[in-house]
């Protein structure tokens, strides 16, 4: 079972979220465990106050260092040593093959941050990986722990149901995913390409690598210079007039 530990000032942020489809069915047959962790509840203030303003003036509350790290202090016995992310614009980029990484974890823990930020003590005591989603700024780490525990619990045997659910998706094989088609064969005049009604495997395999090559060079050149290319991509490249 891969476990998660989300400190939060939102709990049931977490919770709701993450308990519909894949994820919920995913926690309703014990292949994925999400505990949050109210960092509320951990506060030394009658009031439950867990921010302040930040020495040296400036606009916006810090959350101080205190209720964070006795919460994370309270799942040690269940978390271990495990790995403590830190959502932050700051942080390295998330990833497919980062998700990939983290999904070898038997355990995860989250910290969700919200104001200006966390005081820089607690993330230097117990943080051990700087985590964005991207060069944006949202409202808490939240929505990016959510999102990052999709990517990865889907990672994990059994979530999907069938290893090939994931397989081929956009960024398995560093390339994005050709075009998907279901019936009806005729949409507002536009025909599901034959190929994929021949029936012939082999056929359709190679259109679908090829279509996910012209998909990531149109989309994403970046992509497809660091993909793990064959001969006969490159070959297919160039007659395309794709340089690499």
């Amino acid at each position: 079972m891969k476990n998660f530990f989300v400190l939060t000032l939102f709990p049931e942020m977490i919770k709701e979220t993450l308990s519909h489809s894949i994820l919920g069915r995913a926690q309703r047959d014990g292949f994925v465990c999400v505990q949050a962790i109210n960092i509320r509840d951990f506060s030394n203030n009658k009031h439950l106050q867990v921010d302040d303003y930040p020495y040296g003036g400036g606009a916006g509350m810090v959350m101080q260092p205190q209720p964070i790290y006795d919460a994370y202090q309270s799942i040690l016995p269940k978390a271990g040593k495990a790995r403590v992310l830190y959502m932050t614009p700051q942080g390295k980029p998330f990833t497919q093959r980062m998700a990939e990484e983290l999904a070898k974890e038997e355990s995860l823990v989250f910290l969700c941050g919200h104001y200006e930020g966390v005081d820089e003590r607690v993330i230097e005591e117990i943080v051990t990986d700087e985590i964005s989603l991207g060069d944006f700024v949202l409202t808490g780490g939240e929505l990016a722990a959510i999102t990052m525990i999709d990517a990865i619990s889907r990672l994990m045997p059994g979530v999907l149901g069938k290893e090939a659910s994931f397989e081929d998706e956009s960024f398995s094989e560093g390339l994005l995913e050709y075009p998907q088609y279901t019936r009806p064969p005729v949409f507002m005049e536009r025909q599901v390409p034959p190929v994929l009604l021949s029936g012939h495997h082999g056929n359709i395999e190679r259109w679908r690598r090829e279509q996910a090559l012209l998909r990531t060079a149109a989309k994403r050149l970046d992509l497809i210079k660091k993909a793990e290319l064959n001969k006969e991509d490159i070959e297919f490249l160039k007659l395309n007039k794709i340089e690499l």
